[in-house]
């Protein structure tokens, strides 16, 4: 029985002198009071439960959700819900806990995000925090407490302004002058799509005229071509018919020639005498006056 109760003693002291350490996790160790400078990693580790204690510290990224005050360049209170997410160095994670412990929010990080978010948003207008620079705040903020806190072992990822309550006087100015912005750029852009149209309309009224102009323009050297032509075939014809009557009178004047040149007095007689004698022929009478030199030759008995 005795037996039995000193293997429990032994099993409880060995359990209690066990500990695991997670992931996300480191551990410190503190011997007689002392930390060791060399952090514990990942897994299980045994240690003397007498002298000996070990301390974890979260690695993993961590957030605090805080509630500030914030005040704005024109001296207003605005109200605002901000997210801080740090996370720990390992290898610094002995140092903190010697130099200040586990209690490290609030005595470290929450005072310098109040003192950093303080002088941050004082330098801003109110509106400023409920637009887009809102983003510049937080990255102004986090800056700053990164230069106080990542030499101390701490890494700030990020601080987010979840929310922003403003004074209700000033939020509805804001939003009516948002509002009035709105309008000026509906506006703007209906003026603007007017103006887009009225340039469209100008263009194709600008194009139809020219398209009128070429077409009359057209018209116009076509009917220049075409009098042209006409004008040409009236030259032509007109060259055509004088060359004409001047080869028929060419042809006129030769036959004429040739005979003029044939004629000669005794045939000229002979002609005459033909003549009074196809008249002679006539069951009319007539009437026949000469120079007195023309002779009547054969003339019928009748007669």
């Amino acid at each position: 029985m005795k037996r039995n109760f000193t293997f429990l003693i032994v099993l409880v002291i060995l359990v209690s002198s066990c500990t695991v350490i997670r992931q996300g996790e480191v551990g410190v160790k503190r011997r007689l009071g002392k930390i060791d400078p060399v952090f514990v990693e990942q897994g299980p580790k045994g240690y003397n439960l007498l002298t000996t204690t070990i301390l974890k510290v979260p690695t993993r990224s961590m957030n605090i959700e805080v509630k500030p005050d914030l005040p704005s360049k024109e001296g207003l209170t605005i109200r605002s819900e901000i997210s801080i997410l740090y996370r720990i160095k390992p290898e610094a994670a002995p140092k903190i806990v010697q130099n200040i412990g586990l209690n490290y929010e609030s005595e470290v990080i929450l005072p310098v995000f109040r003192s950093a978010a303080a002088d941050i948003t004082s330098k801003f207008l109110a509106k400023d925090m409920h637009s887009g620079e809102r983003a510049q705040i937080e990255s102004a903020i986090r800056k700053q407490m990164t230069d106080i806190l990542e030499p101390r072992g701490f890494v700030i990822d990020n601080v987010l302004m979840k929310s922003i309550r403003l004074p209700e006087g000033l939020a509805r100015t804001i939003e009516e002058k948002l509002q009035a912005e709105q309008d000026a750029q509906r506006m703007e852009f209906v003026k603007e799509r007017e103006k887009r149209d009225a340039e469209r309309k100008i263009i194709e009224a600008e194009g139809k005229k020219e398209i009128a102009r070429i077409q009359a323009e057209g018209e116009k050297n076509a009917a220049i071509i075409q009098a042209e032509a006409r004008k040409r075939m009236f030259e032509i014809e007109a060259e055509g018919k004088a060359n004409a009557m001047t080869t028929e009178a060419l042809a006129i004047r030769r036959a004429n020639d040739t005979i003029n040149k044939t004629l000669t007095p005794t045939i000229l007689k002979l002609r005459q005498i033909e003549a009074f004698k196809f008249l002679s022929n006539s069951n009319n009478s007539k009437l026949i006056i000469t120079d007195g030199k023309t002779p009547f030759l054969s003339l019928p008995e009748k007669f």
